[in-house]
């Protein structure tokens, strides 16, 4: 499929671009998306959650109270989860919630992503995306030409590029990546994909 290429000023230049079918129109699988999106969340997670446990609340050991006649439950110490302070019964441990997934399938779940969003028209292709100094102002400028500036849009750039990152990371619907590091759960979390001109052929070359 063709796209047409816009410029900065969110003009269409004379030029066109050929998006790979095999990345932008293939059928997509969503049970790949659903893995990849799982993973990727599951992976930033700390797990670092800790409730302490009976045995490590500190306090004392002897026994509150008769064993009988009370008219009550029978009760062994202070710790136990059935008394105020007492510690928690089965609570959180740290763990760790990353798990791996296949290349291939991962690879399906970015290609069945960008499907969805070429078969939305919501691919825009834009040369020119290159900032010598990292100017907030700048890439606002580029947002209101593209009429994007109240959407939720994607940035992919060829390679790590600290100015055009650092102009956009102040802009709360904007996020800026490198191909290389274009991942399922972003494509699909943003309204709009703006590619750079010369990352399209990086992502080809990635995915095929």
């Amino acid at each position: 499929m063709e796209a047409k290429v816009l410029d900065v000023k969110g003009k269409a230049t004379a030029g066109k671009v050929v998006l790979s079918d095999s990345i932008f129109g293939i059928e997509p699988n969503d049970h790949a998306i659903y893995l990849d999106v799982k993973q990727y969340l599951a992976n930033k997670r700390q797990g670092t959650h800790k409730s302490k446990e009976r045995a490590e609340i500190s306090g004392s050991t002897k026994k509150i109270k008769k064993q009988k006649g009370t008219g009550t439950a029978r009760a062994g110490s202070i710790k136990s989860p059935v008394f105020v302070g007492g510690g928690r019964a089965f609570g959180p441990r740290p763990r760790d919630y990353s798990f791996r997934l296949n290349t291939k399938l991962k690879r399906l779940a970015r290609k069945s992503a960008l499907s969805y969003k070429a078969k939305e028209d919501n691919v825009l292709v834009l040369d020119g995306l290159k900032f010598e100094t990292p100017k907030t102002k700048e890439f606002l400028t580029i947002l209101n030409a593209l009429k994007l500036e109240n959407e939720k849009v994607l940035f992919v750039v060829s390679n790590e590029n600290e100015n055009t990152y650092k102009a956009a990371r102040n802009l709360k619907n904007t996020k800026v990546v490198s191909a290389d590091s274009l991942n399922t759960y972003d494509v699909l979390n943003a309204r709009k994909i703006v590619i750079a001109k010369e990352a399209v052929e990086v992502i080809e070359k990635i995915l095929n």
